[in-house]
């Protein structure tokens, strides 16, 4: 069990919360993309979430400043969220206007926003989980989706609930967070995409 629930904050690390966004818009629209415009958001997006931060943990890793993945101590997140940050907005001003997509640089706005609550709470020595933080602004996001184009995800939208309530139990069973934590982190990822919508819905 436990090796199984390692495996979920694994394939469900925040991380992947921008591309599977990305992704998850291109599968929704039913806007004619392209595959310049679908490649030209994936493939930098991909790069600037995934393999940057992949590149930048092992750096701070080998500099003593993070002990692991799941970064337990409040003082070792503070540094993946300033690079975190720094590459989000990287995306909006670099990347999305060049092949602009109103919801997902809206999207990327709530990631910053949420982003940089959860390191001002850092400040005042309250950890948030990522995770959740993660899966609520994805979460969030499809729903308005679907709201937007006026598209019946309800299965999609079924599956995602469940792994959410998958990823916040395997924290839980991991002794990651207290329930606090996560609940903190969830309605940062819903409340900052939620902030979102009335600019593009």
């Amino acid at each position: 069990m436990k090796g199984f629930l390692k495996a979920v904050s694994l394939v469900f690390h925040p991380l992947f919360a921008p591309i599977a966004g990305t992704l998850a818009y291109f599968i929704i629209t039913p806007k004619y993309s392209p595959l310049e415009l679908q490649s030209g958001n994936i493939l930098p997006i991909f790069i600037l979430t995934v393999i940057i931060p992949i590149i930048s943990y092992l750096i701070l890793r080998n500099l003593g400043l993070v002990t692991s993945i799941y970064m337990p101590k409040i003082e070792e997140r503070k540094y993946p969220l300033y690079i975190n940050i720094i590459l989000l907005f990287l995306i909006l001003y670099k990347v999305i206007p060049n092949n602009y997509t109103i919801e997902l640089y809206y999207f990327f706005v709530g990631l910053i926003g949420a982003s940089t609550a959860a390191l001002l709470l850092l400040f005042l020595n309250l950890k948030s989980s990522m995770h959740l933080m993660g899966m609520g602004s994805l979460l969030m996001f499809m729903i308005s989706l679907s709201i937007h184009f006026e598209i019946n995800i309800t299965i999609a939208l079924s599956i995602l609930t469940l792994f959410t309530g998958l990823v916040a139990s395997s924290r839980l069973y991991l002794k990651a967070h207290s329930k606090a934590e996560l609940f903190v982190g969830f309605c940062l990822g819903i409340l900052t995409q939620l902030l979102t919508v009335k600019f593009w819905l």
